[in-house]
């Protein structure tokens, strides 16, 4: 599979990676034997970059990675785990729990380094804090080894500009923000690649937004999203598309990503996108598909503190 550098870190990834969330039975139970097996297919398809978090799954996620990781040759993949966020509303951004959380997922996972750390999901919380505490304590634990390379995730486009007005970042990891209908993170990638700054882009399907999938119950999309959706999908069925592969393609022919993270608890699906991602890209139904998204073209939503976000929520 196709490698892309990340920044200036001097690795290369993988243009598509598993996101092990479904690990963590984020999103349905599912079979932890065949949770399991999807990281080894992803691993013999090509990807070489994991992402994780001990959000996912109260640490299940990293708990079950830590059954894979140990068999295969640690040179042979690059690891990435977050911290501060570890359950829907308990946020700790503290330069304490940056030792114990990283030293926690070490353990979890049996490696003894992470190559990535992100601090996740930080809109939740004073950014001062992350700028001032948590990265710092993260500068100096990369001193000792524990971790190489530091990033920040979240959703919305502002806190990538706030932060890196004010420090220094290796990489920043985007989800939900270049797929078929939301491209916002291009406008952001004169800045991000300006600053020497490596970029990951998550989540292809906008949670099954862009999927022939009934949309989970706690999906965000209002009725007037709702309804170009399902308008799409069924031109789709007319033409004989799929939907999903379409999508997945897309995101992962941006070669201004580094990666493309996607994740599954079902391994023929992983095996799936792995085929999909290596066959030619229809540009022409690409243009048709965002035609027809163009009512939703870059609707988003917030996420976290009003003041983290930007000042037109719905486009």
């Amino acid at each position: 599979m196709e490698r892309r550098k990340l920044g200036q870190t001097g690795i290369s990834v993988s243009k598509l990676s598993f996101g092990a969330s479904s690990l963590g039975q984020e999103f349905r139970s599912v079979d932890l034997n065949q949770a399991i097996r999807c990281v080894h297919v992803a691993l013999e398809h090509g990807m070489n970059f994991i992402d994780t978090s001990p959000y996912y799954g109260r640490g299940l996620s990293e708990c079950l990675l830590g059954k894979v990781l140990p068999e295969v040759p640690r040179d042979s993949y690059y690891l990435c785990t977050k911290l501060g966020r570890y359950a829907p509303q308990r946020f700790d951004f503290s330069a304490r729990r940056v030792h114990e959380s990283i030293d926690i997922s070490l353990e979890r996972m049996r490696v003894e380094h992470l190559d990535l750390i992100v601090c996740h999901d930080i809109e939740f919380v004073d950014i001062r804090q992350v700028i001032e505490e948590t990265l710092p304590a993260l500068r100096s634990i990369q001193q000792s080894g524990k971790v190489r390379w530091i990033g920040i995730s979240g959703y919305p486009m502002k806190i990538f500009s706030e932060v890196l007005r004010q420090t220094n970042l290796d990489f920043v990891l985007s989800y939900n923000h270049y797929t078929l209908q939301n491209t916002m993170l291009q406008d952001l990638v004169p800045f991000l690649q300006g600053r020497g700054v490596g970029i990951l882009n998550a989540a292809p399907f906008s949670a099954r937004l862009l999927a022939d999938a009934p949309l989970p119950v706690w999906h965000k999309a209002p009725p007037h999203v709702r309804e170009v959706r399902e308008h799409v999908l069924n031109f789709c069925r007319q033409q004989g598309w799929e939907l999903a592969k379409i999508a997945l393609q897309f995101s992962v022919a941006n070669t201004s990503f580094a990666s493309c993270i996607a994740g599954s608890a079902d391994p023929d699906r992983v095996a799936q996108w792995c085929r999909w991602v290596e066959e030619p890209l229809d540009m022409d139904a690409v243009a048709e598909l965002q035609r027809r998204l163009a009512p939703i073209h870059n609707w988003f939503y917030t996420e976290g503190r009003p003041e983290n976000n930007d000042p037109v929520a719905v486009c």
